[in-house]
């Protein structure tokens, strides 16, 4: 079975053509296995469609299936427009989280990741107060007060803004019961984000995050989660217009103008390409 492997900001994925369904988790558990597999953040199937250019399925290393990714989505477009899929000029995907709309932006790729969500039973999230945004949401993990900002962009998002560097945050130890907490039936993405200052030279504002990614673990990067912390700092009136989010893996440019649908922009590159023995 041939594949391809494309990354967007050292997030990773996997991609194979494919003209009807499959049981994808099992392939997704051993083909994105670091050691014993190829390696990757995610399987990317890609599936005829008969209300959009494609379709996209994304399963996580864990074998658990995704709703939406902007990096995948920015990969899959690099993929169809340099392999001459689709018209260059502009793709329509459909996924498990809405249609989405894929386009080039120069050297980069820009998607259109629809509006956000910002009610309880939306993202979801199991609270008892009829909120029609969550700011601050406060909870404590093993000891630590988290104020959580919680939205869906297709997928769920809780977003926590910090006084101390994110680098010095342990995600890797609080990652994990976030993902889980009860709070949220069908898992979390969680984020923590420092904003940073503009500097007079500098033409956007900044974000500095870490990505906890549900059935996955910490990322190089998340489209949707620099989504979900640009839309969670300008709830917050710390930003306004386009924001550069600054994550391990570089830089993802998000922009909403606190109405409408958020658009994601960043590079994406094909990595190499194989068979799998299979």
């Amino acid at each position: 079975m041939k594949f391809s492997k494309l990354q967007a900001t050292g997030n990773d994925f996997i991609f194979i053509d494919a003209d009807e369904e499959h049981n994808w988790s099992p392939l997704a558990k051993a083909m994105c296995h670091r050691h014993l597999g190829i390696g990757a953040d995610g399987l990317i199937v890609l599936l005829p469609s008969k209300v959009a250019d494609l379709r996209m399925r994304l399963y996580n290393p864990d074998g658990s299936e995704a709703e939406a990714c902007g990096n995948g989505l920015r990969c899959l477009a690099r993929y169809a427009i340099d392999r001459g899929l689709v018209d260059a000029r502009e793709l329509v995907v459909e996924t498990l989280g809405g249609m989405r709309k894929v386009r080039p932006y120069g050297n980069l790729i820009q998607v259109d990741m629809g509006k956000p969500k910002f009610k309880a039973d939306e993202i979801p999230m199991l609270i008892e107060e009829e909120l029609d945004i969550i700011l601050d949401y406060p909870i404590i993990v093993q000891g630590k007060k988290l104020l959580l900002t919680c939205l869906s962009m297709g997928n769920p998002h809780a977003v926590c803004f910090l006084d101390e560097p994110i680098a010095n945050f342990p995600l890797a130890k609080l990652g994990p019961v976030m993902e889980n907490h009860p709070l949220f039936p069908d898992r979390i993405n969680f984020e923590v984000a420092n904003v940073l200052s503009r500097k007079p030279t500098e033409k956007l504002e900044k974000i500095e995050a870490r990505v906890w990614e549900r059935g996955v673990g910490e990322t190089l990067s998340c489209g949707t989660g620099a989504c979900a912390v640009a839309v969670a700092a300008r709830l917050h009136d710390r930003v306004a217009g386009d924001v550069d989010i600054i994550l391990p893996g570089g830089v993802l440019t998000v922009d909403w103008d606190g109405v409408g649908e958020v658009m994601l922009r960043g590079p994406a590159e094909m990595v190499f390409q194989g068979e799998w023995p299979d």
